[in-house]
């Protein structure tokens, strides 16, 4: 199956940023993700960038942003989106939280979009993909090559604990506290087509996949691949799925600056004529793993050797390297809110820290969604 893959201005970035809504008397999931769409589709239509987006469940808004160099323009756009559907959510007695999971609502409430698209996923996965109350954030970076693509990607994995760790945000589900700082990240990889991509070598290497995929039903067209990472054709871009739903746009900006960056380093050590890292299949999935349970805490294996490291560390390690390309790229104060995020917490961090504080139970779970709330509104 030949792909084609679209022209695209080097390192330039995307992001999407799914968001739920809840309702201000009970603090559950509310289903008025259409409503709101519909609302605000005269300032932010479908059809253009940036716009809004509907997702599976309609408790859900997906935030696009247009392509853009810096980081910073990308934000921007995301501020005035998120500004828009909270006054909208507002007017009808909601509010918006960023955060891979919801602490306490169940999946037995909740509506899906209705579309051959998701109508076919549900048929499909019936109970795992009812229970999807899931959010997150996904970075693309242009890539000006196709025969780059997949060795960036199979690059970008070794970083994916790095990102994960940093975006943890779903450490509560259905009511109690999972003891995973992303217990998103185990949800969604029951999809039969989500998780980490298949090793692949080259650009022939993912058309193969690509087809058997498709040629034997297991996707209908190439973006059912629900991979962590994943090239996205349509739009000459490698796509970092693997994050939780950010509580900030301050920890947006993070992580998009260091997806960028590690993007645009990796595409620098190719113009060089370096060989870009890579680990073992079966490191890299460990290397997930201990994100999601661990989060920062977690320590990780850093080499084809298997040397490990604390992931607090290798970050404070890897950071000053990607100074010189955040200069470049316009992104030097984002890419420094990392170092913040390593000493403030996580948004897992900070919604077990008000969960524990509270002593428990359902007035501690309905604590943490005021908590989600509050720093969504303030980082408006």
């Amino acid at each position: 199956m030949p792909i084609a893959f679209a022209s695209s201005d080097r390192s330039t970035l995307g992001i999407e940023w799914e968001v739920a809504l809840v309702d201000l008397e009970t603090r559950e999931l509310v289903n008025h993700g259409p409503e709101i769409i519909a609302q605000v589709e005269h300032r932010y239509p479908a059809s253009r960038f940036p716009h809004l987006a509907g997702e599976l469940l309609e408790n859900t808004v997906e935030l696009v942003t247009a392509p853009h160099s810096r980081v910073a323009d990308a934000i921007a756009d995301l501020r005035a989106l998120a500004g828009a559907v909270s006054t909208a959510a507002e007017e009808r007695g909601a509010a918006v939280i960023g955060s891979g999971s919801h602490p306490f609502s169940r999946w037995n409430t909740q509506r899906h979009t209705q579309s051959e698209r998701y109508d076919r996923f549900m048929e499909r996965t019936r109970w795992w993909g009812r229970n999807m109350l899931i959010w997150g954030v996904h970075v693309h970076v242009g890539i000006d090559r196709r025969d780059r693509v997949v060795p960036i990607m199979n690059a970008l994995l070794s970083y994916l604990p790095h990102l994960l760790a940093l975006s943890a945000s779903s450490p509560l589900w259905a009511g109690e506290a999972t003891g995973y700082a992303s217990n998103r990240t185990l949800m969604f990889q029951q999809l039969p087509t989500a998780g980490l991509p298949w090793p692949v070598e080259d650009w022939a290497g993912l058309e193969a996949v690509l087809d058997d995929l498709s040629k034997t039903g297991i996707i209908a067209e190439p973006t059912e691949a629900r991979w962590d990472i994943r090239p996205a054709p349509r739009w000459g871009t490698v796509e970092v799925r693997a994050c939780d739903g950010a509580s900030t746009l301050a920890e947006i900006g993070a992580l998009a600056a260091l997806t960028q960056c590690l993007a645009e380093w990796l595409q620098q050590r190719a113009d060089r004529g370096e060989s870009l890292p890579r680990l073992q299949p079966w490191f890299v999935r460990e290397n997930k793993w201990r994100a999601a349970r661990y989060g920062l805490e977690a320590e990780v294996i850093v080499d084809a050797d298997g040397r490990q490291t604390p992931l607090r560390d290798d970050l404070a390690r890897l950071l000053p390297e990607l100074e010189p390309v955040a200069e470049q790229l316009g992104c030097s104060p984002e890419l420094a809110e990392v170092s913040r995020m390593l000493v403030r917490g996580t948004s897992a961090e900070r919604q077990l820290a008000e969960f524990e504080a509270q002593g428990g139970g359902r007035l501690a779970l309905t604590a943490v969604v005021d908590a989600l709330i509050d720093e969504f509104r303030g980082g408006l």
